[in-house]
């Protein structure tokens, strides 16, 4: 606790002002160069600055305003002339601001949420071949159709389709937080027919950020699913998925999913990703 006794009321240094307000003596420089709080006066000889302890009233609505998110060119202007409608016209823009930027974090918390979510799933998996029946919950898909298909190319035409994909979602303003593991579709007479054509791309979204026209809902249900450790192996298991559904007599229900549960580092050559192949079934 401060001691007033040991400061005079009316004459301070700029390091008692700075004490007396717990605030540090270069923003107190700065609040002078800027115009917005100068000492009462400085002493010719020693260049000190002298500051009345009632400056301090100006200070607190000084860093009230900046509080308030006011740039402090705007709190010159106002401390000079007060302009109430101007005042309350930035309040406004800094809530509108600060909103917006509560949007964001969300989004980010979400995506921060998903992507442990993955790894997660990644931590738990089966291993590389394994194939397994699961129940998988609803999902929101953001799909793009494109013209080419995936699998009459390799890993790099997969890569410029993405640059594509974040450039197709950022023009529909859903957010980049979202632009992650991105998967293929296949659909259900192609792959039954072991066609291998997909033109399709998407990305989970969550339904409440992403316009509902934009949104492809994918149902719960038993999803025959195997694991996969690199992208080349792919084809491979669609025909172990094709002859397990064979041999089980399952009948398919719905489009062939290829999800990316987790990216991880590789050389440039090629996107690590560990994959989960996926069709809809039902018991004959």
């Amino acid at each position: 606790m401060i001691k007033m006794t040991n400061i005079n009321v009316k004459k301070m240094t700029i390091g008692e002002m700075a004490k007396i307000n717990h605030i540090s003596e270069q923003t107190l420089r700065l609040y002078d160069r800027e115009g917005l709080l100068s000492p009462v006066h400085r002493d010719e000889n020693t260049g000190y600055r002298y500051y009345d302890i009632r400056q301090s009233a100006q200070l607190d609505m000084i860093r009230y305003m900046k509080a308030l998110g006011m740039p402090l060119k705007e709190i010159r202007v106002h401390m000079k002339k007060w302009d109430m409608g101007r005042v309350k016209q930035l309040l406004r823009e800094n809530r509108d601001a600060i909103d917006q930027k509560i949007v964001e974090l969300n989004m980010q918390k979400r995506a921060i949420e998903r992507t442990l979510d993955s790894y997660e799933r990644y931590e738990a998996a089966p291993p590389d071949g394994a194939i397994v029946l699961e129940y998988i919950q609803k999902r929101q898909m953001y799909v793009k159709k494109t013209k080419t298909n995936f699998y009459d190319y390799e890993i790099d035409e997969y890569e410029r389709l993405l640059r594509s994909l974040k450039e197709d979602m950022a023009a529909r303003s859903i957010s980049s937080f979202y632009f992650a593991n991105a998967g293929t579709i296949m659909k259900q007479d192609n792959f039954m027919r072991r066609n291998l054509y997909s033109t399709e791309i998407f990305v989970f979204v969550d339904q409440d950020c992403v316009e509902e026209k934009l949104i492809t809902v994918i149902p719960a249900g038993s999803y025959l699913c195997i694991y996969c450790d690199r992208f080349f192996k792919e084809k491979e298991y669609i025909d172990r998925l094709l002859a397990t559904i064979q041999e089980n007599r399952y009948t398919v229900t719905g489009d062939y999913i290829c999800e990316v549960i987790v990216e991880m580092p590789f050389d440039y050559k090629e996107r690590g990703m560990f994959l989960r192949l996926q069709v809809p079934v039902r018991m004959s």
